[in-house]
């Protein structure tokens, strides 16, 4: 019973659309303008750096509390995989927002800080490094779920850990798929380009 009340925790965690709700603060829907993600880039380029970084630092958090409840309470790391990944998919697909969201990016980083901090630090550091290499946010985010999966496996993390990257993943790389296909074409805006 206390997997599934924190797996039901962690989604409701996950589902709080803190990017819609500086839109709202700021009398803007931000799921009808820009890309209509309701994640920290486009919040960003919608009402200002400081909302974007706001909504990035909360969006981590829910999913560092939601791995560092089941953690506390679980520590089966199977059982910690299944409550971080309810996160992640309660900020893709919000209850609040009639089952839509974020791309999961924020949210997977901060499951990892909460579940192996010392895969986050490295994998934090790749991810910024490619932001201000490249300027692509969305870039960032494929190369850090790919390393994040990979670092899992090289480092020798419990199995269960594995299988949280690789399928958190997959379901950011399925949310990419728009952002993947302009990236390849040239379109893709960079950081600092307004909507």
């Amino acid at each position: 019973m206390t997997t599934i009340f924190l797996i039901i925790i962690g989604y409701f965690l996950g589902s709080i659309p803190f990017g819609y709700l500086f839109g709202r603060i700021a009398n803007v829907d931000v799921t009808k303008r820009g890309s209509g993600n309701i994640g920290a880039t486009n919040v960003a380029r919608i009402i200002g750096p400081k909302a974007g970084i706001a909504v990035f630092i909360l969006d981590l958090l829910k999913g560092t509390v939601a791995a560092s409840l089941a953690i506390y309470y679980l520590g089966d790391p199977l059982l910690v995989v299944l409550v971080g990944l309810g996160a992640i998919l309660g900020h893709m697909y919000s209850v609040f927002l009639g089952f839509k969201g974020g791309k999961g990016s924020a949210v997977g980083l901060g499951v990892l800080l909460g579940v192996t901090p010392d895969v986050f630090f490295f994998v934090f550091l790749i991810v910024a490094l490619v932001m201000l290499m490249s300027r692509y946010v969305s870039l960032a985010s494929i190369i850090g779920a790919l390393t994040t999966t990979l670092l899992m496996l090289l480092l020798g993390k419990p199995v269960p850990y594995f299988i949280l990257s690789l399928l958190a993943c997959i379901l950011i790389l399925i949310k990419h798929k728009s952002n993947i296909g302009r990236l390849i074409s040239g379109t893709e805006r960079k950081i600092g380009e307004k909507s």
